[in-house]
């Protein structure tokens, strides 16, 4: 099993390949990957060190150019693969079809991947992608169950990597129109989910504090109650007169008991979410990832290795196994 890691910085991917990453995935600072954030992803320089940083102690570099390219600026998207493939990167995360056939055709002996925002989850779609492109990889998105993820790898003829732990997204990845609404910022294709430019709180003279996401109130918090991020996909909203979490609760995966399960269901790689997240989570999380996917090969029990252990950097210091194992409401 292979463990793909986050790194949102330079000195988070070193984190993670010295924490026991076998692969780290990263973007360039630009609208071409889904964490365009400030202070996060990296320079043509930068992406180069680093993947001799990670060359040089054997794990892998993986490029993240998974936005949806736009009309009459695709030559930002096709630069990207160009450098990414110049700078040496192990395999390319694409989306974007036009993007996907560009790379293909102008990189034909380059190892590509299909981005979760592509949203390929049957065996028709993901064969065509293999048949066209040549993808060696599909990241899953996070709506399938282990049965529906073990008949999947026996209908198609390439690896699956999966999410085991961080952020979940409720939305089919690559069709989410609810933060594009408050912002006029597409996630999808402008790489930004809630940007921070468009967040603000506010605390009230009783104590609570409220959180807002453009002209949008998201939340309204306790005194001493955590505060989570303004997502509206995650907010919490009077309904019939209740407030409630309606779409979903800020909650973490947290797939670190069922690894066994993945692998008898043909997973190729485990997938951990977090690059805009600090360097204390990247090693701690890595570091106990790593630790259970050893066990896996020694006949240990995983889930003791990281699952109670990280509950502390969970949203909201929750943790779910997702759709894995439970149905949507």
């Amino acid at each position: 099993m292979e463990l793909v890691c986050p790194a949102g910085t330079p000195a988070a991917l070193r984190d993670a390949v010295d924490a026991g990453a076998h692969a780290v995935y990263c973007g360039f600072r630009d609208e071409t990957n889904a964490r365009n954030f400030p202070g996060l992803n990296f320079s043509r320089a930068e992406l180069e060190d680093g993947i001799a940083y990670a060359h040089a102690r054997g794990a892998k570099v993986l490029v993240a150019i998974n936005t949806f390219a736009q009309a009459g600026r695709e030559d930002l998207w096709q630069r990207a693969v160009d450098d990414a493939v110049a700078a040496g990167a192990d395999a390319l995360i694409l989306a974007d079809l036009g993007v996907l056939a560009y790379a293909a055709e102008a990189h034909p002996a380059q190892r590509l991947h299909l981005s979760v925002q592509a949203s390929a989850s049957t065996p028709e779609a993901i064969n065509f992608l293999i048949e066209r492109y040549g993808i060696k990889r599909v990241v899953l998105p996070r709506v399938l169950t282990l049965p529906e993820i073990a008949d999947l790898n026996r209908e198609i003829a390439c690896e699956t990597e999966v999410f085991v732990f961080g952020g979940l997204c409720v939305m089919a990845e690559g069709r989410c129109l609810l933060s594009s609404y408050a912002t006029g910022k597409s996630p999808n294709m402008n790489g930004v989910c809630s940007p921070p430019s468009h967040v603000a709180y506010r605390e009230e003279a009783d104590g609570a504090l409220v959180s807002r996401l453009g002209d949008f109130t998201i939340n309204r918090f306790a005194p001493g109650e955590k505060a989570g991020y303004p997502t509206l996909c995650k907010g919490r909203f009077e309904v019939a007169g209740r407030p409630f979490y309606v779409f979903e609760e800020p909650t973490s995966l947290n797939a670190a008991s069922l690894l066994r399960e993945l692998v008898n269901a043909g997973v190729t790689a485990l997938k951990i979410e977090g690059r805009q997240r600090s360097r204390a989570y990247v090693r701690k999380v890595v570091s106990d990832f790593r630790r259970a996917v050893d066990a896996l090969g020694t006949g240990g029990e995983p889930a003791a290795a990281a699952t109670d252990a990280l509950s502390d950097l969970s949203e909201g210091s929750r943790q779910t196994e997702g759709v894995y194992r439970k149905t949507w409401r």
